[in-house]
């Protein structure tokens, strides 16, 4: 038995969604999202609840039963709230700015790293060692945030990089006399 699956998602105000064709479709103030729906799960929305039921006994339906619910969850919550991913900069020199549609980074480089920003996500950047990455899509807030990462992921001895708010990095002791 899946517990995720067992969970009705709740429709909140200002939120329409609907089943059409084995799609599913959600509408808000973040805009309009979609996901199709597998055949081996069935979903049902009554009294401003979206269910999401097991079709059968197989296994394929069980595991289907939780990834389908999460999906629909993750849609609903992208349209009426987003998603967040907040990254901090440590290290003498490192900072990060937005200009157009692009994110500059200073890392250390002898360049700028000039990120270009995908459309459906924003990035802002309140202090100069701090990156927002905002979007509607899950998925796509979370590889922004990743990629951005990866350009100078935290190294271990004094921690400098870019790293995710709240990520705690094993640091490792140093050269010894």
């Amino acid at each position: 038995m899946s517990r995720v699956g067992k969970k009705p998602v709740e429709i909140p105000a200002g939120v329409e969604c609907a089943i059409n064709a084995g799609v599913f479709s959600a509408k808000g103030k973040n805009g309009q999202l979609t996901a199709p729906i597998s055949g081996d799960v069935l979903v049902t929305i009554e009294n401003n609840k979206v269910m999401v039921e097991p079709n059968g006994a197989s296994k394929k339906a069980r595991s289907m039963w939780g990834t389908t619910q999460r999906l629909v969850s993750n849609i609903v919550r992208g349209v009426n709230d987003g998603f967040v991913k907040r990254l901090e900069i440590i290290g003498v020199g490192y900072r990060a700015s937005v200009q157009g549609k692009d994110l500059v980074l200073q890392l250390g480089y002898s360049h700028d790293v000039v990120y270009p920003i995908p459309s459906g996500i924003s990035i802002a950047c309140e202090k100069p060692t701090s990156i927002e990455v905002k979007g509607a899509v899950c998925q796509q807030v979370g590889q922004v945030a990743a990629e951005i990462r990866s350009f100078r992921p935290p190294e271990p001895y004094k921690g400098k990089g870019v790293r995710y708010e709240g990520e705690w990095i094993l640091r490792k002791e140093g050269k010894k006399k």
